[in-house]
């Protein structure tokens, strides 16, 4: 298991995904000057690859800190499109997504990462509704498969309210569970000022994305807002970055951009961690 000890505080790192050769794709990683990442695995992604990737990560040294589970099937398109189709919500899908976010886990195992995260969905505020006891009992199940193997389990920020969201996790009392915090999601939902929620989700942070969006549009209640290259969006990442201090955060920072235009996407991680690299000295000179 690779020594998160290596890695400064607040080192920035990205969130990246498999799909190509590991080698290749870490080598783009490297080229970009970072040397820690998220490695999202998409939902039909064939999981043998587990040996090609930990070989790949041994000869780059490059080092995973947590695998994100995707799922087939989800669809961000707007609000309600969320709702049905992401994460643990669905019913229908519910059997197939523990045994995919198990086989994740055992993925993250075999190439090293201490953790593993996803989106859980729109889960009910009310603690009595069929979909969340459901979910809330699929989360302690595989917080405890995650903790066999001595990981933790990051639940993605963005569809529930930060109060909503620590409650949830406080029902479902385990110590290997908590938030893989992305500032762009709250914006994105409608769901809470990021910085707000930050310091009301502190304690349970245990990874971040460096993400950025603006609000949905006050006229479209279903709409979900607008993604941006990192700086140009509503989060305000030194602010975002100053709150990162205030919680005692000491981990590394994902950069994370979701367009389909791999060219941009490309050139906007770029920015993104240039921006970091920029703001991050100042930063901690406060800390």
């Amino acid at each position: 298991m690779p020594d998160l000890k290596q890695l400064e505080r607040f080192e920035t790192g990205v969130m990246f995904w498999a799909g190509r050769d590991p080698m290749e794709t870490l080598t783009e990683m490297n080229d970009l000057g970072v040397r820690c990442g998220q490695l999202g695995i998409p939902g039909d992604l064939d999981l043998a690859c587990g040996r090609l990737w930990q070989s790949a990560l041994r000869q780059t040294g490059f080092i995973v800190t947590t695998v994100f589970a995707a799922f087939r099937g989800e669809s961000y398109a707007d609000k309600p499109t969320v709702r049905d189709t992401v994460g643990f919500i669905p019913p229908s899908t519910r059997a197939e997504r523990e045994k995919r976010t198990c086989e994740v886990s055992d993925f993250a195992a075999e190439i090293g990462a201490p953790a593993i995260a996803t989106h859980i969905g729109c889960v009910p505020e009310d603690p009595q509704h069929p979909d969340h006891t459901g979910v809330r009992e699929m989360v302690v199940r595989i917080c405890d498969y995650a903790a066999a193997k001595g990981q933790r389990f990051a639940l993605e920020t963005g569809q529930e309210s930060a109060p909503v969201l620590l409650e949830f996790i406080r029902e479902v009392n385990r110590s290997n569970l908590g938030i893989n915090f992305d500032p762009a999601n709250m914006i994105l939902y409608g769901t809470g000022d990021p910085v707000e929620a930050l310091a009301i989700l502190g304690g349970k942070v245990f990874s971040v994305h460096c993400k950025d969006g603006d609000w949905p549009p006050s006229d479209q209640p279903e709409a979900l807002g607008s993604e941006k290259a990192l700086g140009t969006g509503s989060v305000g990442m030194e602010r975002f970055l100053r709150q990162l201090v205030k919680i005692g955060y000491q981990g590394p920072l994902a950069v994370e951009r979701e367009t389909h235009d791999p060219a941009e996407r490309l050139r906007d991680i770029q920015s993104g961690i240039l921006l970091l690299n920029r703001l991050k000295p100042a930063v901690l000179q406060t800390a």
